[in-house]
């Protein structure tokens, strides 16, 4: 099944496999994903993308804190360490 859930300037997308959930977050210049993203596609097509690991939901990927970031993430202020909302929010306000 695929939920699509509208969160202010983001697009939160929840698609439910056999065994386990993609979950990812869009904002305007990048997004945050649950540990099925690869930060290696992500440096080759150079988009900014943190990774957010252990979440089950949508909501819970707003308040874990990122474990991996691409290169292009890092250009826009996003580090390990911070909530997914605080990556989100890096991924909107950011020049």
């Amino acid at each position: 099944m695929l939920q699509v859930k509208m969160m202010r300037d983001f697009t939160g997308i929840s698609i439910e496999m056999e065994n386990s959930k993609l979950l990812i977050i869009k904002a305007e210049k990048g997004i945050i994903g649950c540990g099925f993203i690869s930060i290696d596609a992500a440096e080759k097509f150079g988009e900014a993308v943190a990774v957010i690991s252990g979440v089950s939901s949508i909501e819970e990927m707003l308040e874990k804190p990122v474990v991996k970031v691409s290169e292009k993430a890092r250009e826009l202020g996003i580090k390990e360490g911070m909530s997914g909302k605080e990556a989100l929010e890096k991924m909107r306000h950011s020049l």
